[in-house]
């Protein structure tokens, strides 16, 4: 039940295609530009690291965007609100992504946080056209994303990745399978892409957060009511800067960190 931006827009940092038949695997799921303002925090340095962002205008992404740009670092952020991207379509996803190599430089790390979240919704009741969206946005972006990015870390030879999954991916729910099942494919993608290109040194891992305080929280989430804070150990939803501290731990300090998953969640999951 993470709280994450809809899909996708970009301010500054670098990336592109996908290696050798993981690119060729999957296949764009729509047909979507992409606009890309670009951010350099005060003028950065050619050797500034750059961070590819989806998902950044606001909630988890947003966060990330913040805490890295506070630290140095140059920022793509890649979000559909105010630019027309959209994950889902990787032809713009790599485009957006080469543009950002192109004026940076080198792409250090990319945060896949582009989302949506569904909520009280019987399985029953999940429609087609919900099902599709749900896995395009959400596994299908997250795909785009790492095969956009890929090809610049494999040409560095370097690189991290993180992807923002949900701690239902680990517990399971009963009123947002779509969602569930969405952010466990993930968690599956991000273990089998860490092996595949450990001894690259580019690191793949991602970060399942619990319920967390972003405007994808309805205010009349049963998320957000006393009686299921209370079943939580710390008593209260996450914040998305303590989501995207996680996040700046596995890009900087956790170099022993290869296909795991961290997930911050208030005691939602021991």
């Amino acid at each position: 039940m993470s709280g994450v931006g809809d899909a996708s827009r970009v301010v500054l940092s670098a990336c592109s295609a996908g290696i050798a038949g993981f690119a060729a695997a999957f296949t764009p799921l729509a047909a979507h530009t992409v606009g890309v303002p670009m951010t350099d925090p005060g003028g950065g340095d050619v050797t500034d690291p750059v961070a590819v962002i989806t998902g950044a205008a606001s909630g988890i992404g947003a966060a990330c965007a913040e805490r890295f740009r506070h630290d140095g670092w140059r920022i793509a952020a890649i979000d559909l609100h105010d630019s027309d991207a959209d994950v889902r379509d990787r032809a713009p996803v790599t485009a957006a992504v080469d543009e950002a190599a192109a004026r940076f430089g080198r792409i250090d790390l990319a945060v896949t946080a582009a989302g949506y979240y569904e909520e009280g919704i019987d399985v029953a009741d999940i429609g087609h056209d919900q099902w599709d969206r749900m896995l395009a946005v959400i596994l299908g972006g997250t795909v785009n994303t790492f095969a956009a990015v890929l090809p610049h870390m494999l040409a560095r030879g370097e690189g991290s990745i993180v992807a923002i999954s949900s701690e239902l991916a680990l517990a399971g729910s009963a009123t947002d399978l779509h969602y569930v099942a969405a952010k466990g494919a993930v968690l599956g993608l991000v273990k089998s892409l860490a092996l595949e290109v450990a001894r690259t040194a580019i690191r793949v891992n991602a970060v399942a957060p619990g319920p967390t305080d972003t405007p994808l929280l309805a205010p009349g989430s049963p998320a957000r009511e006393p009686e299921y804070l209370a079943t939580l150990p710390l008593g209260r939803l996450v914040r998305p800067d303590e989501i995207a501290s996680a996040v700046y731990y596995l890009a900087t300090e956790g170099s022993m960190y290869c296909g795991e998953v961290l997930s911050p969640n208030a005691g939602a999951v021991i």
